[in-house]
């Protein structure tokens, strides 16, 4: 009898064990499915672009993540930069073009600029020249050192970012009619 119930004994014991390591394992196969569907933050194609909070003219800040759900180009620019103005007009009429689309993966179009300016007065009379109407500007006035431009490690500019309504960087760098291009290729096509 004595030998029976040592046998029960380590056959629960076993038994314990084995629906323990299960379940272990169960959770961290959960883990891992959840990890590989969140994109990593970074500066690729596919990845989760990098939070920009700053202040627009008004002195209030204005954070990337605000404009979730939408299709945003980041646009790293300056009034001094005569590229970037000759860009413009080329961001103006996607933006106009696109604002009021549907995309797959966003319900409209917009564009969140970011100015490396050092003046804010002709930060201003720029966005006013250039007719860059949506209301998504903002800059730290720091030239070369503005902080979202540091953390999207920008060389140059004119530069940009696309991003999908989930964050997703799905463009970069796309000037002229490669933009248009890109926008086009997001449209949810009517069946």
């Amino acid at each position: 009898m004595r030998i029976n119930i040592h046998i029960l004994l380590i056959t629960v014991c076993c038994a314990s064990s084995f629906f323990v390591s299960a379940q272990k394992k169960k959770k961290n196969k959960k883990a891992e499915t959840v990890s590989e569907v969140a994109a990593v933050e970074g500066l690729n194609l596919g990845n989760k672009a990098p939070e920009i909070e700053m202040l627009d003219p008004a002195g209030q800040p204005i954070k990337l993540s605000s404009l979730k759900g939408k299709v945003v180009l980041i646009d790293f620019w300056a009034s001094w930069c005569r590229p970037c103005r000759i860009e413009n007009p080329h961001v103006v009429e996607a933006h106009n073009k696109y604002k009021d689309q549907k995309f797959k993966k966003g319900n409209s179009f917009t564009v969140f600029s970011v100015s490396l300016d050092m003046n804010k007065q002709a930060w201003q009379d720029a966005i006013s020249t250039d007719g860059l109407l949506w209301p998504y500007h903002v800059s730290d006035l720091l030239g070369w050192s503005n902080a979202a431009a540091m953390k999207y490690a920008v060389q140059g500019i004119p530069t940009n970012y696309l991003i999908n309504g989930d964050g997703i960087i799905v463009g970069k760098a796309l000037r002229g009619p490669d933009l248009e291009t890109a926008l086009e290729n997001l449209v949810e096509k009517q069946k």
